[in-house]
Formats: C-alpha cells, structure tokens, sequence
C-alpha cells in the first residue's frame, strides 16, 4: 500500500550511521526540514570505527557535543613502533593535533541525541527500495525533487512514496543508492584478511598510545580504548580460520608486549580490507557520502573522520541552496573538493598498510632505518601529523580571484605547509576568538575577517568594505585591528579572508582586490531580489 510521505521534507538522509547523522545535524541547526532513516531495526552495537581527529572534533564542537565527546572518549598522544620488539620511533601529538578514540556506538549515541535536541529522530526498520525521477544529466535545474520508495517494517508495513528535493545516501559500502544511481565502485581489496580481538586485559598497557608492534609474522597493532578495553589488530596467519582470544593471544605472545593477558573479549571479527571510491560522488539531486562513496584501510584511523568531513561539506552547501542564498552551481563543488581529499586519504592509508606487510630482510631494514630517520628529524611530527590531524586539508581554489592580484609573497606562502591558505581552513585559535567558529557561531554565515590597513586609508576601507557586505546579508563583517595577534592566519600586509561556513577560506586578497572579492561574491552568494 502506498502512503503519503510528509511534505515539507527538504532533504531525505539514508543511512543513520555517524555520517547520515551529521549531516541530519547539521541541516536541521540551519533550519533545513530534514529527513533520516535507516533499514537497521535497532543502533549498531558493534566498536567499529574508533578514531576522531582535530578536524572533525572542530566540527563536532561547532556542533555543540564537545564537551560529550572528551567525557566518552580518551586522547592519543603517541605513535610508538617496535622492530622485533625493540623501540624503533615514537611519534607524538601536540594537544591540539592529538586525536581520541571513541567506539562508533557512542558517537553515534552523542549524535543521535543532539539531532533529538534539534528536532528529528531516526526512521528505523525503512528500507530504500528505488528512487525514481533522478536526472543522470547531473544538472540540478533539470527536475525539482527525487521521488524515493521507501518500504516499512522489513517488509511488513506499508510501501511509501517520498518526494524530497534532494537526497543524501550515507548508507554504507553496500550502498543501496549508489546502486540505483549505477555509479561504479572502483579500486582494489587487499589480499589478506585482518584479525579484530577488543578485550580487556591483565598487565599494562599505555592508555594514550597506540602501539604497532612489527615482526617477521606481520604487525600487531594496539589501540586503547575507553573503559579499559584494547584493540588487538594483526593480518591473520596462514591458514585462516575464524578469530579467537586464544589465536589473538598467541600473535601477542610471538610479537607483542610481554606479560599482557587478554581477559574479556568485547567484540571479535575478520574482515578483508578494501580500497575504493565511487567514480562520482553526485547524480543530479542525489549526494553520496561516507563510505557509501568511499572505503580504504583503517591504517590511520580515517575512515568515518572522511565521512564526518563530507557531511560537513555538502550539508551547509544544501543548506545555503534551499534558502535561496546561494547558486545551485555550489553543489558542484562537492564532488570534487570531497573525491580529491579522499584519494589522498586512499593513497596514504595504503602506503601504511602496505608497510604493516613487509616481511622480507631487505624491507624491513629498509622500513626500519626509514623509521629511524623520521624518529631522529622529527619530520612526522613537524609534517605529517598536522595531516593526519586533517589541519592541512586544503580544497583547490577554482577562479584565480580567490587569491590576491599579481604575484605576492602570501601566494607564494600559501604553497607551503602550515598557516592559512586559500581552499584550507582559517585557524583554528583566531576562528574562535573572531567568533568566526564555536557552538556559538551562526552555522550559515560567511565571514568576511579584515585586517585594516594603516590609518590614511582606515576610513576608506572601512567604507568600502561596509557597502560590499550590505548587498549581502549572508555576509558578516570581523574587523582584525591593527596589532592584534591572529596566529598564521593572516600574511604581513592589509587584506581580507572570505570564510566559508564550514571554516575553509573560499577567497583572499590585499586592499587593493576589493574588485576580486566582489568576483568571488557574486560566484557564491545570491543577492536578494530588491523588495
């Protein structure tokens, strides 16, 4: 039987995993009616996705859950690597690059809670079963909505017809939407299969540290947990067979620390590792998200911080759309700027698992003297941890307006690592302290952050800077004075940031290009139709 599907729905999310909550988030705190549902009759149970990183703890604090998330979850303040036993590096996190580890179920709960708060509820035990009237063109103008079929009950209740302007599929690697939509899945699976034991133990074991313990058998890798439990991962032996404490014991035992005993095993499993990307992340008015659109090693804890971050991207984008404040060509940006950031996830994920497998002389002391180089240079520190951290995220600019006119030292700057970049997101400290970002922070608003220039053009530049913004009341004005400290974010010269509002800098420039920034304006805001 067909059933009416509300009628004020903007956006349909499938999938209520950490990404399709996020992204119900993130709409409905931007006035968004939103949608969400989920064909699994209850939450998932299951530890599966642990690590959240500075970027996306920035998010989830804008979010207002921080303080939810640092009681449920511990920090990770150090990367230690043994060869054979014996301490080859240790790599560590500065507070502000150091990531926590919190089991899926509780993110999932933290954010199931503040969608609650702000007015929606999950769907479960609602299948997606066809979407209907898609454009393959890809072209938002082409149609007004996606009509989506939606099954109740597992099959016992009622089938229901829902028209939605747009729908986001966050709905896992077996995405049930990028089946309808037939985009391809591309990329690799390992060989191997991967062992999981979390349990409890007795002996000692770092709280703060994850521990990758590499052998001639393979690695083990140590992750601590919240409550005492560690995860035990390690490629599993010749032979396979199932997962057990007494096989996971006996990896620990050949290669781990020793004197540590696995007592109580909280979850147990074997899974294959894949590597893939959906070939496009977009039909027409239909987004793929998380790992419906993307799936890679675990190596790094990545995976649903990847999955935050597109929901992140796209739901402010839809937001500023359906207000009418923005082109509809903005959500054209996802795809890219979301399948970019993600091949280079792909691509270092794989180097560190591939790393995990060495286990001939000439590689492992080859790694090895690698990973003394690195201990003894501090070069992951002072390089790569900030990425793994996601504070070196940078989306490529797309008009050359979005940078400063002729050939400045900042563009220059801005190709190199660290500070403030056009396409990377504006420091954290100075965000917070311009209001620019925080729980406090208007979610749908661009911020125009201005450093003013010497005092015979104060004035002036103020003035002119007043009449830009006032054709645009999605635009807010944070006036930088002279003197005032702002951390990386600003080069030594009068000039302006434009910030998204997700945190990225869409534009920058000196005094002199107030004429690009009107450009980059008019490309990402509407003015409103004279009343």
């Amino acid at each position: 039987m067909d059933t009416p599907g509300p009628t004020d729905t903007q956006v349909l999310v499938v999938g209520a995993g950490p990404t399709g909550l996020l992204a119900a988030c993130e709409l409905l705190r931007r006035g968004i009616p939103t949608r969400i549902i989920d064909r699994a009759p209850s939450p998932m149970t299951v530890p599966k996705a642990l690590s959240l990183w500075p970027r996306v703890l920035d998010i989830l604090e804008d979010l207002g859950v921080a303080d939810e998330v640092r009681a449920a979850s511990v920090p990770i303040r150090a990367f230690s690597y043994f060869s054979e036993r014996r301490p080859l590096a240790s790599f560590t996190f500065a507070d502000d690059l150091a990531a926590r580890q919190l089991p899926q179920p509780e993110t999932e709960r933290i954010l199931t809670e503040r969608l609650r708060s702000l007015g929606g509820k999950i769907e479960r035990g609602v299948r997606l079963l066809a979407l209907d009237d898609v454009d393959f063109s890809g072209r938002i103008e082409a149609t007004d909505g996606v009509t989506a079929i939606l099954e109740h009950g597992d099959g016992q209740g009622p089938v229901e017809r829902v028209r939605a302007p747009f729908v986001i599929g966050a709905d896992g690697a077996g995405s049930s939407v990028r089946g309808q939509l037939g985009i391809g899945f591309q990329g690799t699976t390992y060989e191997m299969a991967f062992a999981l034991v979390d349990a409890r133990i007795d002996g000692y074991l770092p709280e703060d540290e994850i521990l990758y313990y590499q052998a001639a058998g393979g690695t083990l890798v140590i992750v601590p947990q919240p409550e005492g439990v560690h995860r035990f991962l390690s490629v599993m032996p010749d032979g396979g067979g199932e997962v057990s404490v007494p096989m996971m014991q006996g990896i620990l035992d050949e290669r781990g620390p020793r004197g540590v005993r696995i007592t109580e095993p909280v979850w147990q499993t074997v899974f294959r590792v894949h590597a893939r990307r959906a070939v496009d992340f977009q039909r027409g008015r239909v987004f793929l998200m998380g790992d419906a659109a993307h799936v890679h090693s675990p190596a790094g804890g990545q995976g649903m911080n990847n999955g935050l971050q597109d929901a992140h991207n796209l739901a402010w984008k839809l937001a500023a759309v359906i207000r009418g404040e923005s082109p509809s060509s903005l959500l054209g940006t996802y795809g890219p700027e979301r399948s970019e950031s993600t091949r280079r996830i792909v691509r270092d994920t794989d180097i560190q698992t591939r790393a995990w497998m060495f286990n001939g002389p000439l590689q492992v002391r080859a790694r090895d003297a690698a990973f003394r180089f690195l201990d003894r240079t501090h070069t992951v520190s002072r390089f790569y941890t900030p990425v793994m951290a996601g504070r070196r995220l940078a989306y490529e600019p797309e008009r050359d307006t979005q940078r400063p006119g002729g050939l400045t030292a900042c563009r220059l700057r801005g190709r190199l690592p660290g500070g403030a970049k056009v396409g990377g997101t504006f420091p954290r400290r100075a965000a917070l302290s311009a209001g620019i970002s925080g729980p406090g922070a208007d979610p749908g608003r661009w911020v125009l952050a201005v450093r003013e220039p010497g005092r015979g053009r104060s004035a002036e530049w103020r003035a002119e800077i007043g009449h830009i913004a006032a054709l645009r009341p999605q635009l807010r004005v944070r006036w930088i004075p002279r003197g005032v400290a702002a951390g990386d974010a600003f080069c030594g010269r009068p000039g302006y940031h434009l910030i998204r509002p997700d945190g990225h800098i869409a534009a920058h420039g000196h005094q002199d290009d107030l004429d690009r920034l009107e450009a980059e304006l008019n490309a990402v805001l509407l003015r409103p139709a004279a009343g």
